[in-house]
């Protein structure tokens, strides 16, 4: 919404206030689950839960009060509103009609429970126990399950889908089974002529033992060169790297890290810091609160993310950059002899594995494909939870040709479920999509993009994202703001030709 006339209407400026107060009581809500992953006493796990309950609850109700309703109805009716309060009314309604199908008490269930299963996922994985987890998460789908019903099934489609509207408004189960049937269509030859061809580049490297300190030290100077304001948030550790986009002037985020690890761990945050990026470039400072500052969707969230951990991070043009810089700061004298072309290959390894979050760009969607189809049969009561672990590794068979040897790097491995997110997992590949086909665009603005990377020159990228992505918030829903930006509808062709165009000559074929 505009903060000028014509939209300074008595109603508009109750809807603003009340939306930036209850935006503020969520962002108390959500200090409170940054410090549950990375702070926070194992023994207050089960008061945490009471804790969130009760904020999601005030939340909730403040959210679907009837005078909200009646405020945006209000500002529906006045014709001056200008076209920004017109987008946002649009989320608005969309928002408020959604809610209101939701009772408190579900709210409130969902809220300590997830809490709890989180706390409980976290204890079952460092045991590698999925039974430890079972009932947690059978009460987690449980909870879907109402809450799906709660929303409305829509004709014709499936609950997923219910669910799938808080991720990535307006997508369906079956419109991304069909994109992902394209795109698994393109990428099986691709990875079977690469796993035939007999070459893979050097990759050792990648496990030289690093202290801990000087891989922090070295991933802070990076974010802060991509743009990462630290006046404005925070990098912490966690059992999984997220970003949390608190509020004005708060955005946190965290990765892990191993001695052995430093390259997974340089990745895994630039990914955060790219959804960091991306929260602290929207207009929150003067809209928190309303849909103008807040993502279009996870889909262009984790576009924004996926930009940064692979087109960049997995660069040529990066690599030269940061190589020296890198060399200088880990210190570690089995890394001075590196070459950028080794780098780079090695950084481009297609290997299928275990862990999602430590994929190669090729095989990282089959896991995003396997788990959306295992989420999808749990909700809709094809696979017993019970059932869960042996077809997990059942598809990590069939689809990476793997054995699973333990929970913990199995079905144990992501902290999704506990959370409570299905629906979510889509999004990942959605963000390749959107990102692959984002970078097309970026190309042709910035036709000197290579020079500027290659001479650690962010801003130029970071600026465009500003402007193109990150400043309109919800104003456009992510297809529309897709064709903005790239003049066609969302498609699986610019990332394979993108993966093509990289992995080919990386291994010779």
């Amino acid at each position: 919404m505009s903060d000028t006339q014509p939209s300074d209407t008595a109603p508009y400026d109750e809807l603003r206030r009340s939306l930036r107060e209850t935006a503020t009581l969520a962002s108390a809500a959500a200090v409170l689950g940054w410090d549950q992953e990375t702070y926070m006493p194992p023994g207050a796990a089960a008061f945490r839960g009471e804790q969130m309950a009760a904020l999601s609850a005030i939340v909730h109700e403040r959210h679907t009060a009837p005078r909200v309703g009646e405020l945006i109805a209000a500002c529906e009716a006045d014709a001056s509103l200008d076209d920004e309060a017109a987008a946002s009314l649009r989320a608005l309604r969309r928002d408020y009609d959604r809610a209101t199908r939701l009772p408190t008490s579900l709210v409130r269930a969902f809220a300590q429970t997830t809490s709890r299963a989180m706390h409980a996922w976290r204890e079952a994985r460092e045991r590698s126990d999925f039974g430890a987890f079972a009932p947690w998460l059978q009460e987690v789908v449980d909870l879907n399950r109402e809450r799906a019903q709660a929303f409305g099934i829509p004709a014709g489609g499936e609950a997923y889908d219910a669910l799938l509207e808080d991720y990535e408004p307006g997508m369906t189960a079956a419109e991304i089974r069909r994109t992902f049937d394209a795109l698994r269509a393109g990428l099986a030859p691709l990875i079977r002529e690469i796993a035939s061809n007999g070459r893979r580049p050097d990759d050792a490297w990648q496990r030289t033992p690093v202290p801990v300190d000087r891989q922090v030290g070295f991933n802070r100077w990076v974010v802060e060169r991509m743009g990462f304001d630290f006046q404005a948030g925070r990098m912490d550790v966690s059992a999984h790297p997220f970003c949390e986009g608190i509020a004005p002037g708060d955005v946190r985020i965290t990765t892990r890290y191993r001695d052995d690890a430093w390259a997974d761990a340089l990745s895994s945050t630039m990914h955060e810091a790219g959804h960091a990026l991306y929260e602290q470039n929207l207009p929150k400072a003067e809209r928190f609160g309303q849909p103008l500052a807040e993502a279009a969707s996870m889909g262009i969230h984790e576009s924004q993310s996926r930009t940064w951990e692979n087109l960049v991070g997995r660069s040529r043009p990066f690599w030269e950059w940061a190589l020296p810089e890198m060399q200088r700061a880990l210190g570690e004298p089995a890394l001075q002899a590196l070459d950028v072309e080794t780098v780079y290959r090695g950084m481009n390894v297609v290997q299928p594995g275990l862990i999602r979050v430590e994929s190669d760009e090729a095989t990282y969607n089959l896991h995003i494909m396997l788990r959306f189809d295992l989420e999808r049969a749990l909700l809709a009561g094809d696979l017993a939870v019970a059932d869960l672990p042996a077809a997990w590794n059942d598809r990590v068979r069939d689809d990476l040709g793997l054995e699973v040897p333990d929970d913990a790097q199995g079905v144990l491995q992501d902290i999704h479920w506990s959370m409570g997110a299905i629906g979510y997992f889509p999004t990942y590949t959605l963000g390749n999509l959107y990102a692959a086909q984002f970078w097309t665009a970026i190309r042709d603005a910035l036709p000197d993009l290579d020079g500027q990377l290659r001479r650690g020159e962010f801003a130029p990228l970071t600026g465009w994202l500003r402007e193109n992505i990150h400043a309109h918030g919800r104003r456009y829903t992510a297809p529309e703001l897709c064709r903005r930006i790239t003049g066609r509808p969302l498609g699986h062709e610019p990332l394979l030709e993108y993966l093509e165009g990289k992995l080919r000559p990386v291994y010779g074929i």
